[in-house]
């Protein structure tokens, strides 16, 4: 199975962790994805995601000044991304562990 078909499920989450962290903007988002080794993760996949974290409430964004060129949109996490994002490592542990228990089989 290809990574990306896995991650469909996950990286709304692994976007809140990161958000959850301090203030970002997008290609800044997008640089620490792949620091942290989700080297296929691109702008088309994660802006989406913004957009839809920002209008289910999780996300609150602000434009602001940049030095390098046009203005960005800067994103933080809400009190409500903050409960989302604890269901969703809830959620994900107890599946990792599900599919650990298959391996150990």
């Amino acid at each position: 199975m290809r990574e990306t078909q896995m991650l469909k499920g996950i990286l709304d989450g692994c976007v809140l962790r990161i958000i959850s962290d301090g203030e970002v903007y997008g290609y800044e988002l997008i640089q620490k994805l792949k620091q942290s080794g989700f080297d296929s993760v691109v702008g088309g996949t994660i802006y989406p995601i913004l957009q839809k974290l920002e209008k289910n409430g999780d996300v609150a964004s602000v434009m602001k000044k940049s030095l390098e060129g046009p203005d960005r949109k800067y994103f933080s996490i809400t009190e409500q991304g903050q409960d989302t994002l604890r269901i969703f490592w809830q959620e994900f542990s107890e599946l990792t562990d599900k599919v650990r228990y298959l391996w150990k089989e």
